[in-house]
């Protein structure tokens, strides 16, 4: 029974498909995870959907910006980007299925026996494991809840910037799925930044990649995550970045957990178009 980790689908389906062939993924024994932003910019966000919903507990996928973006468009909080290409989505027969499954996905997915945690973007150095499965679990309580459609309307905005354990209302929430889902750089004291999306090195000299910062209390992790397109496939001891850009032509790129020293898979994105601009 193997355990894979694949980065970020973004409605990439043929890649998928095909990377899944490479593995010779077996539903009935092996398991994916999944490390978020399942939908947009993409072409095939309703089969990506459809596909991983019916894995059942053979996939655990945790929720990335753009996922959470669909639910709130879905619930009639926020509209439509230009960019957005969940529309098949919005229109499916099944949608109300699909949408209920997403919202009850995790923010955070940890295995003790396997030593590996997921997020979808990272960890604010502030937290540590309990502290993060808290504050994952507050969110998913609310996303949930007779309320979510509320918080999906007050969840965006980049403030506040820094964690603090007397934040209360929407704003300890907002910070805490920004820290799940957005986060990239973050300043020495911890406190978020979205400006800067390149690569390690590209960043204003105050900053640091999240898993770089001083005095950070997950250093003891195995993190698996997603998010970082121009990071690409990075592995470093306790950090496994694996969003290789699929969506933007480059790579699909799955990793082994219960085999952690095997080599990475990897498909290009080969019939995917490029998001579009």
């Amino acid at each position: 029974m193997a355990v894979y980790a694949i980065g970020d689908l973004q409605g990439c389906y043929e890649p998928l498909r095909r990377l899944l062939d490479a593995l010779r993924f077996d539903p009935a024994a092996d398991t994916l995870w999944l490390v978020g932003d399942l939908v947009n910019r993409g072409p095939r966000s309703l089969e990506i959907l459809r596909l991983v919903r019916e894995l059942g507990e053979r996939a655990v996928a945790v929720l990335g910006n753009h996922d959470l973006t669909l639910l709130a468009v879905a619930a009639g909080r926020v509209k439509p980007k230009r960019k957005d290409t969940f529309q098949s989505v919005l229109g499916a027969p099944d949608r109300a299925e699909l949408l209920d499954w997403l919202r009850r996905c995790p923010l955070l997915h940890h295995d003790p026996a396997l030593g590996f945690t997921m997020v979808h973007a990272g960890l604010p150095p502030q937290w540590d494991l309990a502290l993060a499965q808290q504050c994952a679990a507050e969110v998913e309580g609310v996303l949930r809840g007779p309320l979510y459609e509320e918080f999906l309307g007050r969840m965006f905005g980049g403030e506040p910037r820094r964690w603090r354990d007397d934040l209360t209302g929407y704003d300890r929430l907002r910070f805490m799925v920004n820290a799940l889902t957005r986060i990239r750089f973050c300043t020495s004291d911890g406190a978020l930044t979205f400006d800067d999306k390149g690569p390690p090195g590209s960043q204003a000299p105050t900053l640091f990649p999240w898993f770089q910062a001083p005095g950070r209390r997950n250093a003891d992790l195995n993190v698996v995550f997603g998010h970082w397109a121009a990071l690409g496939y990075y592995r470093a001891p306790g950090i496994f970045a694996l969003d290789s850009g699929c969506v933007w032509g480059n790579r699909l790129t799955a990793i082994r957990l219960d085999e952690p020293g095997v080599p990475a898979w990897s498909v290009p994105a080969a019939g995917s178009p490029p998001a579009p601009t």
